[in-house]
C-alpha cells in the first residue's frame, strides 16, 4: 500500500525505485547536508537535511533527473516555491529557500515531523467529529490565506495534509497552484482547460476546465471531510476519468445516510461544500472555519455526537417520558479532552447531569448549587414546557412522607398499649423494655443501608461494559458484553473491524470489570483468537481516560495461547480493566481485517 511520508515538509507518495543521492555532492548549495531519505513520487524526492547555516533540520523536496531537462517541469517545480514562499500562515508548511543545483531544482522548507492525512485515513478509516472539524478548520484557515494571497492550490487531498503528533494541521504541496489576478495567469504554465489535480478530489468546475477561483478548493475540502467522516470518498469508480465525470453527474450520497449520528449542521455545511454549482458553496476559508468552530462549540466532539439531536445539551432538561441515548456523553473541554462538570461515569447509563435535572428541575455547579434549567428549544413531542412536573407537584412531596411516617409510628404505638392490655388481662406481665415509646422526633421510618455482600468479591456481571475512551461514542459492542459471563467459551465479546491490529491512535480498547467490593487477587481470560496482547488495570470506580486514575498491573502476549491469569497485585481494588493492545486477523472482517475476541472471563479472589 503506498504510503505518505512521515515527518515531511510535503506529502508524497512512495515508490519502488531507489532514491538517487548525488555522491558527488554531499551538500546542496554548500549549505544544505542530505541525510536520510523520506519519500519519493513521481517528479521529486524528499530527504531529511540540515542546514549547516541555522543548525537545523529541514526538508529538501529534490526534483528527479530524469524531469530537471524538461523545461517546463523544471519552472513549473520552481513555481511552486515562489507560490508557497508568499503565503505566512500557520497551518500552511513554510518555505525556505530554492536551490539550482547544476541543472537539478530544489525546495527546502519546513520540516513537519507527523504523517499525512492519508496515512491516518488508511490506517483508521473514520475520523471522529472532534478531528474531522479540527482538520477542517485549520485546513479552511490555510486556504483562505492561500486565496486572499491570490493563489488557488487545485490540489487539496489527504496526502497534502499534514498532522503532527500534537495535532497541529498543516496544508502543504502548492506544487499546481494557479494565480487567481489576471497578469499572473498570463505568466501560467497551465491552461484553464486541462484538467489538472488528483482524480478523487476535483471540483466539478476543474473537470470542466473552467476558470477557477477559492471555490474549487473549498469543494476539495468537502470531499476530504466527507471521507474522514464516511470512511470512503463520495464519487469513486473504475476508472480516474469516470470518477471525475461522476460529480458532473449525480450528487454524492448523503453523509447523514452513511452516519446517522453525525452532527446535522456539520452534514448540511459538507453538502454546502459539495454542491455542483460553485455560487451555492460558502464564499470562503473564513465562512467554513467560522462554521466549524461554532459546531464544535455548542459541544460536538468524539465522544458525543448529534448533541443537538440525540444529547440534550448541558444545562438543559430531557422532555418528559424520554431517555438518553445509549452512550451518550457530555460534551469534553475541546482544549485539552477531559470531561467537563457533571460529565457521567461510564459505569452508568444515565449522565449525572440529567439525574440531578430530574430530581431538583436543575442542573448542579461547580459547587455543588442548582442552576436554573434553560428548556431545550426542540422538545420530542412538540409541545413547549413539559420537560419537568409543576412546582406544586414537587412540594407536595415531602410533607406526604412525613404524614405516612407519623401515622406508622402512631400505629405501632397504639398496638403496642393494647398487646400490653391483653397480656395484662391474662395476668402475665409484659417484660419491662417490651414496649419502647417512639421518640417524638422520628416522623419518617428510613430503610436500613445496604450492606456489600459477605465474603470474597465477585464480578458483577450487570455492570461490566466495553471501554472505548477514544472512540465516537467511548462504548464498543456492548451488546456482546454479556458473553463474556455467560459461561461458555463458545460465544464472545468482540470489537469492531480495525484495519491495523494495533487500532491505529487509539492504541486499545477493552472492557470494564466491576467487583462486588475491593478485593485482590486475580483475572482469568479466555481470548476467542490468537495473536493477542493485552494489559491489565485497576482503579476504584471508573476514570475517565486511561491515563487518568488507572493503575497497571499486569501485561501478557500470545501468538497462540488463548488462555491467561493476570495477577491484580496486593492492592485490593474495586475495578478492573481488561485492554487490549493487539488484535489478531479475523476472516469475518473484510477491508479491516483485524478485531479482537474475549470469549470468557473470571475473578478469583485471594481472600
Amino acid at each position: 500500500m503506498p504510503r505518505a511520508a512521515r515527518g515531511a515538509g510535503v506529502a508524497l507518495e512512495t515508490v519502488a525505485t531507489p532514491p538517487t543521492t548525488p555522491s558527488s555532492q554531499p551538500l546542496l548549495a554548500q549549505r544544505y547536508q542530505l541525510e536520510r531519505h523520506l519519500a519519493q513520487g513521481g517528479m521529486a524526492e524528499v530527504w531529511l537535511a540540515t542546514d549547516l547555516q541555522l543548525t537545523r533540520q529541514v526538508a529538501v523536496k529534490l526534483l528527479k533527473p530524469s524531469l530537471a531537462a524538461d523545461p517546463v517541469v523544471a519552472e513549473r517545480f520552481r513555481r511552486e516555491a515562489i507560490a508557497a514562499a508568499k503565503l505566512t500562515h500557520p497551518n500552511i508548511v513554510a518555505i525556505y529557500d530554492t536551490v539550482d543545483e547544476r541543472g537539478r531544482q530544489a525546495v527546502v522548507m519546513q520540516y513537519v515531523p507527523g504523517r499525512s492525512l492519508r496515512e491516518i485515513l488508511d490506517e483508521e478509516r473514520k475520523l471522529s467529529v472532534e478531528m474531522t472539524i479540527r482538520i477542517g478548520t485549520a485546513t479552511a484557515a490555510a486556504l483562505d490565506c492561500a486565496h486572499q494571497a491570490g493563489l488557488v492550490h487545485r490540489d487539496v487531498k489527504p496526502g497534502n495534509i499534514l498532522v503532527t503528533p500534537e495535532g497541529r494541521v498543516l496544508l502543504t504541496d502548492f506544487g499546481i497552484a494557479k494565480a487567481l489576478t489576471e497578469s499572473e495567469q498570463n505568466g501560467d504554465l497551465t491552461s484553464d482547460n486541462v484538467m489538472m489535480g488528483t482524480a478523487k478530489y476535483l471540483s466539478p468546475e476543474q473537470v470542466r476546465g473552467r476558470r477557477l477561483d477559492g471555490r474549487a478548493d473549498l469543494y476539495a475540502l468537502g470531499l476530504v471531510l466527507y471521507e474522514c467522516l464516511a470512511g470512503r470518498v463520495p464519487f469513486r469508480e473504475e476508472t480516474d476519468a469516470a470518477t471525475a465525470l461522476a460529480r458532473l453527474q449525480r450528487d454524492p450520497t448523503p453523509l447523514g445516510r452513511l452516519r446517522p449520528t453525525l452532527p446535522r449542521g456539520l452534514v448540511d455545511l459538507i453538502h454546502r461544500l459539495l454542491a455542483r454549482n460553485p455560487d451555492d458553496r460558502p464564499a470562503s476559508g473564513t465562512a467554513v472555519q467560522i462554521t466549524l468552530t461554532r459546531i464544535l462549540n455548542q459541544g460536538t466532539d468524539a465522544s458525543s455526537e448529534t448533541a443537538s439531536l440525540r444529547t440534550p445539551p448541558r444545562g438543559t432538561t430531557p422532555p418528559r417520558g424520554s431517555t438518553p441515548p445509549r452512550g451518550a456523553q457530555p460534551p469534553r473541554t475541546p482544549a485539552t479532552g477531559q470531561r467537563a462538570v457533571g460529565e457521567r461515569d461510564p459505569s452508568s447509563r444515565t449522565p449525572p447531569v440529567i439525574r440531578a435535572a430530574n430530581r431538583t428541575g436543575g442542573t448542579p455547579n461547580r459547587s455543588g448549587s442548582s442552576v436554573p434549567v434553560r428548556r431545550d428549544p426542540t422538545p420530542s413531542s412538540g409541545v413547549a414546557g413539559r420537560g419537568r412536573p409543576a412546582k406544586q407537584f414537587q412540594q407536595r412531596w415531602s410533607p406526604s412522607l412525613i404524614v405516612v411516617g407519623a401515622l406508622l409510628v402512631a400505629a405501632l404505638v397504639i398496638g403496642a398499649l393494647i398487646w400490653q392490655n391483653l397480656t395484662a388481662e391474662d395476668g402475665t406481665s409484659p417484660p419491662a423494655t417490651q414496649v419502647t415509646p417512639a421518640p417524638e422526633q422520628s416522623a419518617v421510618v428510613e430503610s436500613p443501608a445496604p450492606t456489600a455482600p459477605p465474603g470474597p468479591a465477585q464480578i458483577d456481571a450487570a455492570r461490566i461494559i466495553s471501554y472505548d475512551p477514544k472512540g465516537e461514542d467511548a462504548t464498543e459492542n456492548d451488546a456482546t458484553i454479556k458473553n463474556l459471563v455467560d459461561g461458555s467459551t463458545g460465544t464472545a465479546w468482540t470489537t469492531v473491524c480495525y484495519l491495523n491490529q494495533y487500532m491505529g491512535e487509539k492504541g486499545g480498547v477493552g472492557v470494564v470489570i466491576p467487583l462486588t467490593g475491593a478485593d485482590t487477587g486475580s483475572l482469568d481470560v479466555t481470548f476467542g483468537a490468537a495473536p493477542w496482547a493485552a494489559k491489565v488495570f485497576v482503579a476504584d470506580g471508573v476514570p475517565a481516560q486511561l491515563d487518568g486514575g488507572w493503575t497497571e498491573v499486569a501485561s501478557s502476549y500470545s501468538v497462540s495461547e488463548l488462555t491467561a491469569s493476570f495477577s491484580l497485585g496486593a492492592t485490593p481494588h474495586d475495578t478492573v480493566l481488561l485492554w487490549l493492545t493487539q488484535l489478531p486477523e479475523d476472516p469475518v472482517c473484510q477491508d479491516n481485517p483485524y478485531r479482537g475476541s474475549v470469549a470468557e472471563i473470571s475473578f478469583t479472589s485471594a481472600s
